[in-house]
């Protein structure tokens, strides 16, 4: 099976409250899985790598034999295509653990990056995470 994971997180500060949503879809684009996660206090790149993690590990529990994740933040997409260096400590720890997860899975994946207005799934899931671990 292909997966399409879309991710989105990020703080109301930085570093402030933090969430994520991830939105899993088949290649004929139905939804298998959404999942958000209020982080608590936290920079917007921490929360990013957190989606990233949380999506590709659903795509592989869910059996995905390719991944194409498409994420709203280009930085994410291209420390995780190897163009960019990873030279933030918390970063390079989540990068590992994504790297580590992906080297023990038999599958592709491919890294896009995509604009927020084809992200507003994820993104509203994010708010709805911060929203909701705030209180509001």
């Amino acid at each position: 099976m292909h997966c399409i994971v879309y991710t989105d997180g990020w703080s109301r500060g930085n570093p402030w409250p933090a969430g994520y949503g991830v939105v899993l879809k088949n290649w004929e684009s139905h939804t298998i899985g959404r999942w958000y996660h209020f982080l608590g206090k936290t920079t917007n790149n921490v929360a990013e790598y957190e989606w990233v993690k949380r999506g590709i590990a659903e795509a592989i529990h869910a059996g995905a034999e390719s991944i194409d994740l498409r994420a709203d933040s280009e930085l994410i997409v291209r420390q995780l295509s190897w163009v960019y260096k990873v030279r933030n400590a918390d970063l390079f720890r989540i990068f590992s653990e994504i790297r580590a997860m992906i080297a023990d899975w038999w599958g592709k994946i491919t890294f896009t990056h995509v604009y927020r207005e084809a992200n507003k799934e994820a993104d509203a899931l994010a708010n709805r995470a911060m929203d909701e671990g705030m209180g509001k």
